[in-house]
């Protein structure tokens, strides 16, 4: 939900590491490296392939597809239509899709992910809207037009009750985009991959032989710094954190994670969440939601989805930086 055109992407807090970038030895072929700039963001992609296939023309034009059906910052999109209207035929596949995995993490999160909280969103100044940051909202007022129940869909279109009620889907349309360029990747046989836009990854195979990929989670305390690095293969990977997006006002901090069921910006007790999925669209809900949900609910609710692992950091009493991984952390 941070405030960054066009496709406005939750800052991630991962780095890639160089050791992403080395080439192979013996008899497999060299990595494919392709980078650019989509959705406000960055993307860095790195694929084996016995063609050596130039596939960046395709992706960036999938991306921008993507940009003009669900970008916050385009008026032209299909997702600004719709938040300007009662109601919308969809245009592209995009739309439903993401709508789809939000109405499940709504359900499954009992509205902890809830993407009708963008009225709540912009009125503290973390939207697209340029609104001064106050920090003093109606949050009564504004609650009303929360809410993901008042949102009706079906394969064709979309509908509301009234224009007030509008979507940011923010927080999962960074995860759906890296899973697409996945698609496209696989489309094309290539069965070696990592994806990375705005730090949200899916990997597919080895990096090389039987080595995984690597990939760095930042310090949330020293953000220069790495905490730990951590190996992928075959899943996607997807931090949410509250430190990276936020402001103060008369000595008071304000987050851009908002608990929409209390509109109001809460601190929380978790500093960032790093989720470890099978896809990046189903990470990228879930870190949203768990930071909402704060260290204890979202350990309970881990113990009952075993298709998750997450690796959560935040303060101790002492001060000092905490962890708590998931038993499948170890075997990642």
């Amino acid at each position: 939900m941070n405030q960054r055109p066009p496709l406005n992407p939750k800052r991630a807090v991962m780095g890639l590491l160089p050791l992403l970038f080395w080439f192979g030895t013996g008899q497999e072929s060299p990595l494919v490296s392709l980078e650019g700039e989509a959705q406000g963001t960055t993307y860095h992609i790195k694929y084996r392939g016995d063609r050596q296939r130039n596939l960046k023309p395709a992706v960036d034009s999938l991306l921008a597809d993507i940009d003009r059906c669900l970008s916050l910052y385009r008026p032209d999109s299909e997702l600004s239509v719709f938040n300007r209207g009662h109601e919308h035929r969809f245009r592209s596949e995009h739309f439903y899709q993401v709508l789809q995995k939000a109405a499940e993490v709504f359900r499954e999160t009992n509205g902890a992910f809830d993407p009708t909280v963008m009225p709540l969103v912009e009125a503290y100044g973390f939207g697209a809207k340029n609104v001064a940051r106050t920090g003093a909202v109606d949050v009564d007022s504004l609650r009303k037009l929360v809410g993901f129940g008042q949102i009706q869909f079906d394969t064709r279109g979309i509908r509301k009750p009234s224009p007030a009620v509008r979507l940011d889907l923010n927080g999962i349309a960074q995860g759906y985009s890296v899973d697409r360029v996945a698609l496209l990747l696989e489309q094309q046989g290539i069965r070696q991959y990592l994806v990375e836009i705005g730090g949200e990854i899916r990997t597919k195979g080895p990096k090389t032989g039987s080595q995984p990929w690597t990939v760095g989670l930042e310090n949330p305390l020293q953000p220069d710094r790495l905490h730990t690095t951590l190996k992928l293969t075959d899943r996607a990977m997807t931090t949410a954190a509250h430190y990276r997006n936020q402001y103060t006002v008369n000595g008071q901090v304000f987050s851009h994670i908002i608990n929409p069921k209390t509109g109001m910006m809460e601190a929380g007790d978790l500093l960032s969440v790093t989720v470890f999925a099978p896809d990046a669209i189903t990470a990228d809900a879930y870190d949203t939601a768990f930071l909402v949900m704060g260290l204890t609910e979202t350990k309970r609710f881990l113990t009952r989805h075993p298709e998750l692992d997450a690796y959560l950091l935040f303060t101790g009493p002492d001060g000092q930086l905490k962890s708590f991984a998931t038993k499948g952390i170890s075997s990642l």
